[in-house]
């Protein structure tokens, strides 16, 4: 299974630079949503892929019986999943703010409008 998960991990780190790399800043925000997916697999496939159980005792236990899934890939996660939600936001609104003044959204016609 971790052999699949490299290969996803791979091609969407791949096809997120490659669109990063276009000229059109609708690609980019795509190939930016990539490869924050991309991270995100990375880091759970990095945390291991086991099925055991949840990391919550039993009351009035001590010990485990069983070795617990480890919550902090989980909690890595999460937290990338809401700051890449607030990246792509603040990127959305860029480029709506950046269409209305240029009127495109090619980057090489933008350059005609530094001084």
């Amino acid at each position: 299974m971790e052999v699949v998960l490299a290969i996803v991990i791979g091609a969407l780190y791949g096809g997120g630079l490659y669109l990063m790399m276009r000229r059109n800043l609708i690609q980019l925000i795509i190939g930016l949503g990539l490869l924050s997916h991309g991270a995100n697999l990375l880091i759970f496939t990095a945390g291991g892929l086991r099925g055991d159980v949840a990391p919550i005792l039993a009351e009035g236990a001590t010990k485990f019986a069983v070795t617990p899934a480890d919550p902090l890939p989980q909690a890595l996660i999460l937290t990338a999943i809401v700051i890449s939600f607030a990246v792509t936001a603040f990127a959305l609104v860029l480029f709506l703010r950046t269409y209305q003044t240029v009127g495109t959204d090619d980057v090489d016609e933008m350059k005609e409008t530094d001084t």
